[in-house]
């Protein structure tokens, strides 16, 4: 049974994913039909090996990173919705912790798609009403007042659930933590690489939970 479903995952995700590429690209050939006005290849392929390869790798790495984590159907899911590291990935790791299940496991699968879509219907319906009451909206969302709330959405995000997970497991967690801390202090350009950091941060994680279980510390 468990194969059947991982088999018609991969065939429904497989499709969902190659429709929302094809649809990304219709928005500008669209344009570029409509108007019959084509970039020059010259021009895209140079700003492509600016952002290209920085994105490319990034996509791999939260693949590698992600997809062990959310399971088959939620790694379709959040990777076609989008928004993984700020929403999905948090959704489905509270929803798990919640419902007392592992990442992995059959339950794990389960609760992790039914947390991502329930996110993303969330989202969609959120993102409706705010445009059909932006205009309401706009003095409100723009008051400084509420500002420095919407600056710190992502470190108060982050710092709910990392105090969670470090408070479980401190000896593991505090290696990658005071690495991550020392490199982000010495070179704060660095903010904007985080996505390739996380690989980093799992390795470092890894070989310290090596470390102390050979040493009886775990």
């Amino acid at each position: 049974m468990k194969r059947d479903y991982i088999s018609s995952v991969h065939f429904y995700g497989r499709i969902w994913v190659a429709t929302a590429i094809a649809m990304f690209l219709m928005v500008p050939m669209a344009v570029c039909l409509y108007y019959g006005v084509w970039p020059q290849w010259e021009h895209v392929l140079k700003g492509l090996l600016g952002v290209a390869p920085i994105f490319w790798t990034v996509g791999i790495i939260e693949v590698l990173t992600f997809s062990p984590m959310l399971g088959t159907g939620g790694t379709y899911l959040g990777f076609v919705t989008g928004n993984l590291t700020n929403l999905k990935v948090p959704a489905a790791l509270n929803a798990m912790e919640a419902a007392k299940v592992k990442a992995g496991s059959e339950e794990g699968e389960v609760i992790s798609t039914i947390a991502i879509a329930t996110s993303s219907i969330t989202t969609t319906l959120v993102i409706a009403l705010g445009v059909l009451l932006l205009g309401y909206l706009q003095p409100v969302l723009q008051s400084p007042v509420l500002a420095p709330a919407f600056d710190n959405i992502m470190p108060a995000l982050i710092g709910g659930l990392g105090v969670v997970y470090i408070s479980k497991s401190p000896k593991i967690a505090v290696a990658p933590l005071v690495f991550m801390v020392a490199l982000f202090l010495a070179v704060p350009s660095l903010a904007g690489s985080v996505g390739v950091l996380v690989p980093v941060g799992a390795l470092i994680c890894m070989g310290v939970s090596r470390i102390l279980y050979k040493k009886g510390k775990l």
